[in-house]
């Protein structure tokens, strides 16, 4: 479990490749990794992986077959600048929202404006995930919490202030860049216990539904 407040950045310095799998080799830099260990769930991009191999503010993370398909970590390359929060803990000051690392889809930049210091961005989510977002409630966007300003069918947009665009990735987004997107928790367990996504306790498709097939 996360926050969405940011660490800060990391950098790719390494990725292996096979038929389905990845294998990231990640800097966190001066953020103060040194003593992560082994096993320890951190976030990057908003993603939940497991450390491995941690040594010198260094770790790797094995990234599956499905997070490649439900996110953007595929994209990644040598020199890549990634969003870094370690897992909370009992003593962390609660700030942010509750995120659990768990990536619903990808969210596309559109649009990005000036807003006095800060940046007002606009982004565009997949039909299915537009639901989960609503107007004042939170968003994680590589791993980021931010309030959601306003919405308009399939797209909202976020205020960014200048600390934030200084210690993430967003800063280097652009018009058309693709983001991890985790939608609030809640929304999320609330579907669920109402029976509104369609899918019975056990997780199979309601009768219902069923019926009409």
């Amino acid at each position: 479990m996360f926050t969405g407040l940011v660490a800060g950045t990391g950098t790719i310095i390494e990725l292996e490749r096979d038929d389905h799998d990845l294998r990231l080799r990640v800097d966190a830099g001066d953020l103060g990794f040194e003593d992560l260990e082994a096993g320890e769930s951190i976030a990057v991009n908003g993603c939940c992986l497991t450390a491995l191999d941690p040594g010198e503010s260094r770790f790797s993370a094995d990234v599956s077959a499905e997070s490649l398909a439900h996110t953007t970590l595929g994209d990644l390359a040598a020199g890549s600048t990634v969003n870094l929060e370690r897992s909370l803990t009992p003593t962390t000051r609660m700030g942010g929202h509750f995120v659990s690392g768990h990536v619903d889809g990808t969210a596309v930049c559109v649009d990005i404006r000036p807003e006095g210091q800060s940046r007002r961005f606009l982004f565009e989510v997949p039909g299915e995930l537009r639901r989960y977002i609503a107007r004042k409630g939170s968003v994680a966007l590589d791993g980021i919490s931010l309030t959601v300003n306003a919405v308009r069918d399939r797209q909202f947009d976020v205020n960014i202030i200048p600390h934030t665009l200084e210690r993430t990735n967003l800063g280097q987004c652009e018009p058309g860049t693709r983001v991890n997107l985790e939608v609030d928790l809640v929304a999320r367990y609330l579907e669920r216990l109402m029976g509104l996504d369609g899918r019975d306790a056990a997780g199979g498709l309601s009768d219902d539904l069923l019926a009409r097939k």
